[in-house]
């Protein structure tokens, strides 16, 4: 579900320079790392009219962005039985086991991901994912990814306080790694996500794989990419480096 990217008007010409020395990137997992959300899309389409949800009729694109990608379940549930939460649990439960058939040995990594990856390892850098995911899907597709072993850590929003757009998942990260928030930043696809690592005290790159410019640049990311080969993603990692060196 790719929507129209285009060009981030802001001024990003050294966004994330101030973070030099590089200490770690955090990583969201869907949408970030992969384009999942069609699959996620595709599941709740089926599900939904089976409960009469919008009067039987599949949900639009712009319903999925904008009252469900990047939230997390716990919310999804009560979004959808307010008065009932553990049945909307088990929707919830049922919609991810579907994610999960729809998108095994589907999951494609968004552009530029292992161009980014070897920056990333030739640098020493320690690393987390951090999602709201449920683990099954964390690992679905960190695994077919082929990136079990480049996480240091995966952090799950269902196993913090407060899941996403909280930043308690992206502190936990900051604390298992041992870093500093002012030498990190983060990789983030949706609206909750930016949230949550602004709300954290770091930078966020937005990636508009799935969400459209004006919704993500309401919070407030440094800047957004379209994808891992985008030249002011570069751009910026270079003057990062520069700055690190020069130090």
């Amino acid at each position: 579900m790719t929507i129209s990217s285009g060009e981030n008007s802001s001024d990003s010409t050294s966004p994330l320079a101030r973070l030099a020395p590089l200490e770690a990137i955090l990583f969201d997992v869907d949408g970030t790392l992969c384009d999942s959300d069609p699959f996620h899309y595709q599941a709740y389409c089926e599900l939904l009219p089976q409960i009469g949800f919008n009067d039987g009729k599949p949900i639009t694109e712009e319903y999925y962005i904008k009252y469900i990608s990047g939230k997390h379940n716990e919310d999804m549930a009560t979004f959808f039985f307010p008065d009932d939460h553990q049945r909307g649990l088990k929707l919830t439960e049922d919609k991810e086991a579907l994610f999960r058939r729809l998108a095994k040995d589907k999951l494609k990594p968004v552009k530029g991901l292992y161009k980014l990856k070897k920056w990333v390892e030739d640098h020493g850098l320690k690393r987390a994912a951090v999602t709201n995911a449920p683990r099954e899907n964390a690992e679905l597709m960190i695994s077919t990814l082929g990136l079990s072993d480049f996480f240091d850590v995966v952090i799950l929003g269902s196993e913090c306080e407060h899941a996403k757009p909280f930043p308690d998942p992206y502190l936990k990260a900051l604390d298992v790694l041992k870093v500093s928030k002012d030498h990190t930043f983060i990789f983030e696809d949706s609206v909750s996500g930016i949230k949550a690592g602004v709300a954290a005290g770091m930078p966020v790159v937005g990636l508009t794989t799935g969400n459209p410019e004006h919704l993500l640049m309401e919070a407030k990311p440094a800047f957004l990419i379209k994808d891992f080969e985008d030249p002011k993603l570069w751009a910026a990692l270079n003057e990062l480096d520069r700055k690190a060196g020069s130090a």
